[in-house]
């Protein structure tokens, strides 16, 4: 009987091409971005390490800080210690006001970082945290840091659409007719400003307090719709982002989020209020 041999290679050739398939599918970033990702570092911070020659890729001193490198692929390391994918961590924010939301300012004013130590230490971790989104100087409430860059990008997503809920004192007492022209918008600088909602809280003698929801979020966006109307904001608090709620978090305090929760922000119709695994 005739043998029919095999179209294919052999299969050690088979196994060697498998292989060579596979580190080609492996994504490749500059490499101030790679250990930005893996939590190690914000990229600034990541840029003046390589610059300063203390970090290493197999074992090689690299100072470029967008050298192509194989995510997964090669050994780093910074100062000879081992560079390994930090845990993800997800935590929610109290901020007041005065602080900005940079890891340095250079104006000198103090960051959302400031706040993340001390009493905060445990439950921020050692690590790197990035904002997710920001909070301008004068603004206070809800800000999320994580060092889960891949989620941090699908919560500011303009296509994720998820719902941030503000509550707003301003320096006039409103009527229907305002809380309609806030949700029809107004046009600044080029750019459509619209509320995906606006209703009264409460309201004092000469001020108000008013609820606004945005779907989307251009820079200073509430603040520039009601100056576009002639009304100044005395307090700008954001008091949820999708289904998480700011709640009892006192100010200037943190928290993690759990697994719930961190599902939920990209699910928010799967969220229980209460649920923090």
């Amino acid at each position: 009987m005739a043998i029919k041999r095999s179209a294919s290679p052999p299969s050690s050739h088979r196994g060697a091409g498998t292989k060579a398939k596979s580190s080609a599918q492996r994504p490749r970033h500059g490499l101030a971005r790679v250990l930005s990702k893996l939590g190690v570092c914000s990229r600034t911070q990541a840029q003046a390490l390589i610059a300063a020659g203390r970090v290493q890729v197999d074992g090689a001193i690299v100072r470029d800080p967008e050298t192509p490198i194989e995510v997964g692929g090669v050994r780093l390391a910074i100062d000879g210690a081992a560079v390994e994918a930090a845990a993800k961590v997800y935590v929610m924010l109290n901020k007041p006001r005065g602080y900005v939301t940079t890891a340095s300012d250079e104006h000198g004013r103090e960051t959302v970082y400031t706040l993340l130590q001390g009493t905060n230490a445990e439950a921020c971790g050692p690590g790197w945290l990035a904002p997710v989104g920001r909070l301008d100087k004068a603004s206070e409430g809800l800000l999320l840091l994580t060092n889960d860059s891949a989620w941090g990008a699908r919560l500011t997503d303009p296509a994720s659409q998820l719902d941030k809920t503000y509550h707003v004192q301003i320096d006039t007492v409103p009527d229907a007719a305002l809380l309609k022209r806030l949700r029809d918008g107004a046009d600044d600088d080029g750019e459509r400003l619209s509320a995906k909602s606006a209703r009264e809280l409460r309201r004092g003698e000469k001020n108000a307090w008013l609820e606004i929801v945005l779907d989307e979020g251009r820079n200073r966006h509430i603040r520039r719709l009601l100056a576009a109307f002639d009304i100044g904001v005395l307090r700008l608090v954001r008091v949820a982002i999708g289904p998480l709620q700011l709640g009892d978090l006192a100010k200037g305090r943190c928290r993690r989020l759990g697994a719930g929760e961190v599902a939920a922000l990209a699910r928010p119709t799967a969220f229980a209020a209460d649920e923090r695994q």
